[in-house]
């Protein structure tokens, strides 16, 4: 602890020639959007203490993510936020095409060295959970499911719904839409 508080208050000078990290967002949904707002207002409190410096683009389509990408590439970021679950191979050709950019993205994949980190929630577990309540209370043995686009992520959550019904209603049917 000694030698940390040492290195705190012997390089203050050189802490303040550092310059704030360039950081940028990339997100396919608002920033008040539950997750994203996290990282957003995170990454908000980073640049008013001055550590880095934050521009992002919220709404971007899947198709256009790609072209967002490469242009805070471009601009000299250094680290990227953002979630890929629709455009995975895009982001990652991204990626591979700048490795001194450092990427930190939503996905529901293994990270890819050397610069590409990967977040992903534990959200299938309550969707396990609240499955077994589905079966154990369903009297007619049929499961009406809703997801949204089918990715990784999407069915993650509705094979694990499944099988959640299954645990208590082995017998149980799916109509999924």
């Amino acid at each position: 602890a000694a030698g940390v508080a040492f290195v705190a208050f012997a390089a203050p000078a050189a802490a303040q020639e550092q310059k704030p990290i360039k950081v940028a967002g990339v997100y396919t949904v608002p920033v008040e959007q539950q997750w994203v707002s996290r990282i957003h207002k995170a990454l908000n409190a980073a640049q008013e203490r001055g550590d880095i410096t934050y521009v992002y683009s919220e709404n971007v389509a899947n198709t256009d993510y790609e072209r967002v990408m490469r242009e805070y590439a471009e601009q000299g970021t250094d680290l990227m936020f953002g979630e890929v679950f629709g455009v995975e191979q895009a982001a990652r050709k991204v990626a591979t095409d700048y490795p001194e950019v450092a990427f930190v993205m939503g996905s529901s994949f293994q990270p890819q060295d050397p610069n590409f980190s990967v977040f992903d929630n534990f959200i299938h577990e309550p969707s396990y959970l609240t499955g077994m309540i589905a079966g154990a209370t369903t009297e007619s043995n049929v499961i009406g499911m809703v997801g949204g686009y089918a990715i990784p992520e999407v069915n993650r959550l509705m094979n694990a719904f499944m099988a959640g019904v299954k645990e208590s209603a082995p017998d149980a049917k799916f109509q999924v839409s």
